[in-house]
């Protein structure tokens, strides 16, 4: 249960550096890492890395739509990320006459770039420790809750302090598990526009099959640019906003690489948890993991059934089902990842070894930290499981879509005409956007089957549910008959009949929907904690962050970074080569080429169909100038930087830091990786930069866009 709440708070924890292992602050490169990029190949500075007093190659990476990383790669604003970074915006901006998604899209010029409804980039200004400012006011006397309230405070004075009258947004996060505190300065864009995007069948070539694996053969990029006023600050879209003239932007290398050569990313990895205890590890493996694969697995295969059956229907669900499937991967990669390398067992001789020391006169402090935990994980497994299958079920829309309308609808029965004509407009947006690209008969399919698992599987279900559940036998009938007359009664059956409910309202029929009821019900659950559970959270907290800082104390001499948590970090590395691979033609198995993804061509397969276009220029082998110097045209590479989720996007830099490719995947080998790193096993699959640009130019014809770049060459 606890990885299941670490997601939702702040707390970060760090593991003694070894190998390329580590992804640490720029702020503290100078001091910790250096030397050691410097003997690797680095030929910058710290300062041209980061610097808050002119510009910098952070200047030149930003957050992209909070989920993943984008860089900016030219004078004019021109932003590189991945295609499935770019997902949600392009298929948002498809339609079944105007399909993007599918066929790509190329803008010949600035006015013919398209503004999705939400999109924003996220720019580091600056960062600065803050750990003593808090620390000081805080004692061990503290309850976990007086703790967050006071941190919660001063947290609030710093970013009034630092955002200088909402110029900037500021944040301050918790590192080491509450034993450190920095705040973040960020400058926020939210007038960002679609480029360019290939085709599905090269963005996301491979599909689901080749996920987390390698050999690759994907085009995983998109391009956008971001607009400001005509001073260069933060606007919302205005068709009077100019291109932005950014700080620093990207020098893109066509000299290539070879193995061993030094590769440095910088980016917003998400989340890992590299000092997660063995009672944490062994319960995602055995209860919460497995939870969340099910659950997933059912949710993919109702929406596959529509989404083949329908191409807007496909188009609407593209990005849900892409999220999910490739989440469904990665727990499953993950389950037989930690049992193969049995981290669990490793964690647990760990702790062993650390009550030892706690056990020693002066280390009383830590001397009952290690049985909290373990208590904490026992008591908790099956709430873990229920919360996986909660979860999921929760992800679907019309579990939570009553909810989200029914307090503010509620409000607006209690009021007088003139009151409801005021609040009218904004929740009649509020309406158009909830419902916006929903389809009921696929979510009253998987309402039915993410019910009926959720009641079967797990324990102390919501009371509704439950009850609900004794009614209908537990069975697939039962569920589709129960929702198929909840609907009908329903005023959250479709956009049309709720409006027209609003139109000649009567609030004892809204409080008795039947809809409604049942996402209260399933809201108020994930919600609930018993006090009890509520002591256990508390215990744990403190346990944990004494955990952390007793290693620390324990291990004085090694150099620490923070576990990811969304904050800007840099990893190195190089570029390295697997054992050969007859899967893969290449001469070498650290890159690979057109030819073997051409050999991977399966003409109508959904994730192996390749654009005709693409094989002709294979075919005349019209690569320009983006052939590798022996002939080919490079795709894929690998390189083991230590990344996770978030640093999807990320910038590939050589030693000059020059973009040699985007990162956009690990290796299901490694993928216990986001908690415990494995330097024989770490590997990141990324786009080589010179098939991005042979992609742009050749395949799109959109020359325009390459001169933009400033070219290494």
């Amino acid at each position: 249960m606890k990885n299941f709440i670490l997601s939702l708070i702040l707390a970060a924890f760090v593991l003694p550096a070894q190998a390329d292992e580590g992804m640490w602050f720029l702020m503290h490169i100078e001091r910790l890492n250096y030397r050691d990029m410097q003997k690797m190949g680095l030929q910058l500075t710290p300062d041209e890395i980061y610097s808050v007093n002119h510009s910098s190659l952070k200047d030149a990476i930003v957050q992209f739509n909070r989920g993943c990383t984008a860089e900016i790669i030219s004078d004019t604003g021109l932003v590189l990320t991945n295609h499935h970074c770019g997902y949600d915006a392009i298929a948002e901006l498809s339609t079944a006459e105007n399909d993007y998604l599918t066929n790509g899209f190329w803008a010949g010029n600035n006015s013919e770039e398209l503004k999705p409804k939400s999109l924003s980039v996220r720019f580091f200004v600056r960062m600065d420790d803050v750990s003593k400012r808090i620390l000081s006011l805080l004692n061990d006397g503290m309850t976990e809750a007086e703790r967050e309230a006071t941190i919660n405070r001063e947290i609030a004075k710093i970013e009034q302090e630092n955002n200088e009258g909402g110029k900037y947004t500021v944040s301050v996060k918790s590192f080491y598990s509450g034993n450190e505190f920095y705040y973040f300065v960020y400058q926020d864009y939210n007038d960002v526009r679609l480029v360019g995007t290939p085709p599905a069948s090269i963005g996301k070539f491979g599909g689901d099959t080749d996920n987390w694996e390698w050999p690759r053969h994907t085009g995983d990029f998109s391009l956008f640019r971001v607009y400001a006023d005509k001073d260069g600050n933060p606007a919302e879209y205005s068709e009077s906003n100019v291109p932005l003239k950014p700080k620093y932007h990207l020098t893109t290398s066509l000299k290539g690489f070879e193995e061993n050569d030094f590769a440095m990313i910088l980016g917003y990895p998400g989340r890992t948890n590299r000092w997660m205890p063995a009672g944490g590890i062994a319960q995602n493996v055995e209860f919460a993991y497995p939870a969340y694969v099910e659950a997933s697995k059912t949710s993919m295969d109702v929406m596959k059934k529509y989404m083949d059956k329908d191409q807007q229907v496909k188009l609407d669900y593209a990005s849900s089902y892409a999220g999910i499937a490739n989440y469904w991967k990665n727990r499953q990669g993950m389950i037989d990842a930690l049992k193969q390398h049995k981290t669990a067992e490793s964690k647990s001789k760990d702790e062993k070894a650390f009550q030892k020391w706690a056990s020693k006169k002066g280390n009383e402090k830590y001397a009952n930290v290690i049985p909290v935990i373990n208590g904490y994980y026992k008591k908790t497994n099956e709430i873990s499981r229920h919360n996986n299958y909660l979860s999921l079920l929760l992800r679907t829309r019309m579990a939570t879509l009553p909810y989200r309308l029914g307090n503010d609808i509620e409000y607006y029965l209690q009021q007088n005409e003139a009151k409801q004509a005021e609040l009218q407009p904004k929740l009649d947006a509020e309406i158009n956007d909830l419902y916006e690209g929903i389809y009921i008969p696929l979510e009253k399919d998987i309402l039915a089957a993410q019910l009926k698992l959720y009641s079967t599987k797990a324990e102390n279900v919501a009371p509704m549910v439950a009850k609900l559940a004794t009614e209908n036998n537990k069975t697939d009938m039962g569920w589709n008959n129960y929702l198929d007359t909840a609907f009908k009664n329903s005023v959250f059956e479709s956009k049309e009949k709720l409006e027209a409910f609003l139109a000649n309202p009567d609030a004892e029929t809204f409080k008795n929907d039947p809809l409604l009821l049942l996402s209260r019900d399933l809201l108020t659950r994930y919600r609930y904690k018993t006090e009890e559970e509520k002591q256990w959270d508390n215990d744990y907290d403190r346990a944990f962050r004494l955990l952390v800082q007793g290693m620390r104390l324990q291990n004085p001499d090694k150099k620490y970074y923070p576990d990811a948590n969304s904050t800007l970090r840099l990893t190195y590395g190089k570029v390295i080569a697997l054992p050969a691979d007859k899967r893969n033609d290449a001469n070498k198995n650290y890159y690979t080429t057109l030819k073997g993804t051409v050999a991977k061509y399966q003409p109508g397969d959904a994730e192996f169909d390749m654009p005709k276009k693409l094989i002709d220029l294979y075919e005349k082998k019209d690569f320009g100038q983006y052939a590798d110097k022996d002939g080919y045209l490079p795709v894929n590479f690998l390189t083991d930087n230590d990344i996770t989720g978030g640093n999807s996007g990320s910038p590939v830099l050589n030693g000059k830091g020059e973009l040699i490719g985007i990162a956009f995947d690990g290796n299901i080998e490694a993928m216990a990786g986001d908690v415990i790193f494995d330097d024989q096993l770490q590997r990141c699959i990324n786009v080589d930069i010179r098939y991005v640009l042979f992609l742009i130019d050749k395949y799109a014809g959109a020359g325009h866009i390459i001169d933009e770049l400033t070219l290494a060459k």
